[in-house]
């Protein structure tokens, strides 16, 4: 008896119809694989908020947002890193004892403060980073920061991806009207509007086109105080990830994922604020103490 093979237009049916296959089958793996890396981001949120909390519960006050600008190391006093009000480093410094990272907040084996600065300054952690937009990042720039003197070094700065709220300050609290205010600590009960109606940290926004560079807002670091690094404005609603040849991004919150960003507060609560939120809403949300509560119906 003679064997019937397959045709070709029979073949081509069959490619065809796989073909359809995965076309449908990609984008539900790309969608399912971006949820994951979402509540990735999320959990590194929560797991910086709850090192705020450990922050509060060991010293009686949240980190600082150091400063009084970007120009300085971190601060040690005889090879001990001190505490805000003394701290120049920002909150990210701050809070690496609490993120199983006290070697380098500590910089052990390094002998002087300016290599336990730089040690910090150019250690990466991953719980800084969103999954979404990029992993670890360090790139290597001479050292410009200026106070208390400068190490004439090259060395790795570690980026982040998220930043504290807020950049917004008054004439009556020209250190910030945040929870993460400019060389002051705060504590629980400054915290007026209550902590589960404060924002803490959320993602930052920044362009795109520039990763792997020091770009404008995300070159100094992590441990950056009191910076568009690693503070943000909530006085300015935020928007998506873009790309432009020489745009900032106007020092705003956002993020690589669709639709809208993670934030924390101040009670380790974490959410998924939309880039429709008001934003007079955004606005009372970054400010500690305006009595204006707030609520959640995204």
């Amino acid at each position: 008896m003679r064997r019937r093979g397959f045709t070709l237009v029979e073949l081509l049916v069959v490619i065809t119809i796989i073909g359809v296959l995965v076309s449908l089958l990609v984008p539900a793996v790309q969608a399912s694989r971006e949820v994951a890396r979402r509540l990735q981001c999320a959990n590194h949120l929560r797991q910086l908020a709850l090192a705020f909390r450990s922050h509060h519960e060991a010293h009686l006050f949240f980190p600082s947002g150091g400063g009084p600008d970007w120009t300085w190391h971190m601060t040690y006093d005889n090879g001990i890193p001190v505490l805000p009000p003394k701290q120049h480093g920002g909150w990210g410094f701050q809070i690496l004892p609490y993120i199983e990272a006290d070697n380098v907040y500590q910089g052990i084996g390094a002998k002087t403060d300016f290599e336990r600065s730089i040690m910090a300054i150019s250690t990466p952690n991953p719980l800084f980073f969103c999954p979404t937009r990029r992993r670890p990042e360090v790139i290597p720039a001479a050292d410009w920061l200026t106070n208390p003197g400068n190490s004439g070094r090259t060395f790795g700065h570690a980026k982040n991806d998220y930043a504290a709220a807020s950049l917004d300050s008054t004439s009556a609290r020209p250190n910030g009207i945040g929870v993460v205010t400019r060389m002051v600590a705060q504590r629980d009960s400054d915290v007026r509007d209550g902590l589960s109606n404060t924002l803490l940290l959320g993602e930052k926004r920044i362009n795109l086109s520039h990763l792997g560079e020091m770009q404008a807002n995300d070159n100094e670091g992590y441990t950056c105080g009191w910076n568009h690094d690693v503070e943000r404005y909530t006085s300015r609603e935020p928007l998506p990830d873009f790309y432009h040849d020489t745009s900032t991004g106007e020092d705003r919150f956002g993020s690589s994922h669709s639709g809208g960003m993670n934030v924390v507060l101040c009670d380790a609560t974490v959410h998924f604020i939309p880039y429709t939120i008001s934003a007079e809403l955004f606005r009372r949300l970054g400010d500690r103490y305006d009595d204006e509560v707030v609520e959640f119906q995204w």
